[in-house]
């Protein structure tokens, strides 16, 4: 009898350590959803924070107007972003969850960041208009929804889409000037590629590289004469007779519906 009472005390103990709904220590990994919380330590820009631990997280999915750096000028608003994410997440422990690439190229964890009352930063901040979507692959779970929360910020030309570095741009008005910058680009289709991965919008090429098509379920992409927006940063070829966007991920093209 005492040993069965052991063996049931050792499994309620277990499940205990388990479910224990405690708030967990900055740096800790959750053994139950697999989050990590980190304590912020300081906010660099609308988009960009550093924790206690030292770490260097990026808010995923999601790109912020430029604050100045140097002899480099800010964006329109950049100030403004980086004030609303420092009231949101200053000094605060935050949750943040992965998707399937956790690192990008200069070794900032790219996350989605949370609250303790369930609030999602990332979507505030699109939500209120100091964001645009900026996804990339394979890190795309979240995109849909943060689309959805941008579009309507969008129409009411809300924040960043009121200005004229970030308002949708007609594709008949894509120029050299907006070499570099990504940009929403509107427009009706003209010519389209015969392998259904590019078409045309006025005089700026749009195309799906090879290595991303396999993210396209559906081929070709678009129709002549249908209207849609592209999402993407503006590039020239070596020459610079030609403008083009490299669209990344389906995410990056939306056809609007009449």
């Amino acid at each position: 009898m005492m040993r069965r009472l052991s063996r049931l005390t050792a499994l309620w103990l277990l499940l205990l350590l388990l479910f224990d709904t405690a708030p967990l220590r900055a740096g800790t990994l959750s053994i139950i959803d697999q989050s990590t919380w980190v304590k912020v330590a300081y906010v660099y820009d609308g988009d960009t924070f550093r924790a206690a631990n030292g770490d260097k997280i990026r808010l995923l999915g999601i790109n912020t107007p430029e604050i100045t750096h140097g002899s480099e000028p800010g964006e329109p608003m950049g100030k403004e972003a980086a004030a609303a994410l420092r009231r949101i997440i200053g000094g605060k422990t935050v949750r943040l969850e992965f998707d399937q690439q956790r690192h990008d190229i200069y070794g900032r964890l790219l996350a989605q960041v949370y609250l303790h009352d369930g609030t999602w930063v990332n979507g505030e901040m699109v939500r209120f208009g100091y964001a645009h979507v900026y996804t990339f692959t394979p890190n795309l779970r979240w995109a849909p929804a943060l689309l959805a929360l941008e579009r309507p910020v969008r129409r009411q030309r809300l924040g960043i889409w009121h200005t004229k570095r970030f308002a949708i741009l007609p594709a008949t008005r894509v120029g050299h000037a907006q070499i570099g910058q990504f940009r929403l680009v509107r427009g009706d289709v003209g010519h389209t590629d015969r392998n259904g991965f590019g078409f045309r919008l006025a005089r700026l090429h749009i195309t799906v590289p090879r290595k991303y098509r396999s993210y396209f379920n559906h081929h070709p992409l678009v129709h002549r004469d249908e209207q849609v927006v592209v999402h993407g940063v503006i590039r020239a070829n070596r020459s610079g007779s030609k403008l083009f966007i490299a669209l990344h991920s389906p995410d990056d093209l939306e056809i609007i519906r009449q």
